[in-house]
């Protein structure tokens, strides 16, 4: 039997509100006994497939996943592949997971603010994010222990974490019975997680951190969609520079054709 210590949570660069390369979580991770960790970006998925690659480098087990925008809320997948559709009815996206070899769980429950699911729209999931290190108080963390309690859903904890001092300030301990540490697998760490043999560890971000993190976090998705809108604009901007041009010379043409036919008809 061995117990692994996991993050299922944890943004990078490759989030709109993320900062930090993955080859720096990995190494973070490593470096405070971490046995893994999921990136998890929103809607993207190929730092985490990266993260993954790169986790063996690390001594860490790597295991990709994404944080997806359903009809509904947010919902973690994790331990698959490839994107799930978007903007999906939350079963219908869970139903994609497990058709897709991974495990779907309930990210920050309740709390509206963060895109978290309302309870009337859990269907059977595979586990609950009982304890995210990020929430403001220990309510919404409560609410969702309770709940999982309730319906008898396994619990998992993250650390929610999208710069590096944070990963792993909450975590998951995986039971895998009969296999050693070195042996243990993703899909052996996905298989626990479906089973329950979870423990919730950790503890939340004190309310001044939490706080310039949500602050900073919507300056970065501020930033973010202003720099889309500048290379719009940009690039409309050169898409009509282009089309001047295109005109412009397309009208010396037409002027220079007509002068010569002039001269003809004059000879």
């Amino acid at each position: 039997m061995t117990t692994l210590r996991i993050d299922p949570h944890v943004h990078s660069e490759g989030s709109y509100d993320g900062s930090e390369p993955v080859e720096l979580i990995l190494e973070h991770a490593a470096d405070i006994g971490l046995d893994g960790v999921v990136i998890t970006d929103h809607d993207t998925i190929h730092e985490s497939l990266r993260a993954a690659e790169l986790a063996a480098d690390y001594g860490l087990l790597g295991i990709p996943g994404v944080e997806v925008s359903t009809a509904h809320g947010h919902l973690l997948a994790v331990g698959i592949e490839e994107m799930p559709p978007r903007r999906n009815p939350y079963a219908d996206t869970v139903e994609w997971i497990r058709d897709h070899g991974g495990v779907a769980i309930v990210p920050h429950p309740f709390q509206r603010t963060r895109h978290g699911v309302r309870k009337r729209n859990i269907p059977s999931v595979d586990a609950i994010e009982a304890f995210n290190a990020w929430l403001f108080t220990g309510y919404k963390n409560k609410r969702a222990r309770r709940f999982a309690d309730a319906y008898g859903y396994p619990t998992v904890a993250a650390s929610d974490a999208h710069t590096i001092p944070y990963v792993g300030r909450a975590y998951t301990e995986v039971t895998i019975p009969e296999v050693s540490r070195e042996a243990a697998t993703a899909d052996d760490v996905l298989d626990a997680i479906r089973a329950g043999s979870t423990a919730v560890q950790g503890r939340r971000a004190p309310i001044p951190m939490a706080a310039r993190h949500y602050a900073l976090g919507a300056a970065r998705k501020s930033g973010y969609y202003a720099k889309a809108g500048t290379l719009r604009t940009a690039s409309l901007a050169k898409l009509g520079t282009l089309k001047g041009g295109y005109l412009a010379k397309s009208g010396l043409r037409r002027s220079t054709a007509r002068f010569w036919n002039l001269m003809t008809d004059r000879r």
